[in-house]
């Protein structure tokens, strides 16, 4: 009983750790664009002016 004093405490600073990495990627735009990348990967070099 006396470990759920010291786990529940870090569980929840371990979430809220989470959520603030979440919400600052958010903020700095790591989510903008989420199709180009895959679309980027298809595309061979000749087509992006690559010699």
């Amino acid at each position: 009983m006396t470990t759920l004093v010291y786990l529940i405490p870090i569980a929840l600073f371990l979430g809220g750790l989470a959520l603030v990495a979440f919400l600052w990627a958010l903020r700095s735009g790591q989510y903008d664009d989420l199709d180009g990348a895959a679309h980027r990967v298809l595309l061979d070099e000749a087509s992006l002016g690559a010699d």
